[in-house]
């Protein structure tokens, strides 16, 4: 029996190109979900493949990036497949490892995936440092400035107002100021 798995990303995608081409390919079984493909442990669907799939069956994908992002989830379950007597065919890239030649080709591209995504990561980590030493602050914008906080933390220390009543004065939580304040919240 074929087995079809097909994933997109995000709920904005749409996956009835893959999954055409699954039927076109002969899968009598399709398996598809919306879940990012960064790990595989997290995807309900391709978890519910790999345990249906008996040994003789063949899994089927569109693409190698559709079932894995990094070269270790690759190998994981193109492992657990071959411990299961269960072939495996990209058809995009025209990949069958029941074969020497789709098993060169199937690793070659593999790691080219898992290059791309550590390229990927590698831009992003340079882009972050970039602007944070052009000063550009990430996260949240701080609901108080420096002169609040200030002023804040004197009507703590003067004790006039309930830390409730300063919370309100400020529009923030109670144990946002005792946070903010650095004292101790009374139990």
């Amino acid at each position: 029996m074929k087995i079809g798995y097909a994933r997109v990303s995000s709920t904005g995608q749409d996956y009835q190109t893959q999954l055409d081409k699954l039927q076109a390919a002969g899968c009598e079984k399709i398996f598809h979900e919306k879940q990012s493909g960064k790990s595989a442990d997290d995807r309900a669907q391709l978890q519910a493949a790999l345990e249906f799939a008996r040994e003789g069956d063949v899994f089927v994908i569109t693409k190698l990036d559709r079932l894995a992002r990094s070269m270790n989830d690759l190998t994981t379950i193109t492992s657990q497949l071959q411990k299961k007597g269960v072939g495996f065919v990209v058809t995009d890239q025209q990949i069958d490892t029941t074969t020497p030649t789709g098993k060169l080709l199937f690793n070659i591209l593999g790691s080219l995936a898992e290059f791309e995504r550590d390229l990927i990561n590698a831009r992003c980590d340079e882009g972050r440092k970039a602007a944070k030493a052009k000063g550009v602050q990430f996260g949240r914008k701080p609901k108080m400035t420096d002169e609040q906080l200030d002023t804040l933390k004197a009507d703590v220390k003067a004790g006039i107002l309930s830390m409730q009543a300063i919370a309100d004065k400020y529009g923030i939580a109670r144990n946002s100021v005792y946070r903010l304040a650095g004292a101790k919240e009374a139990a």
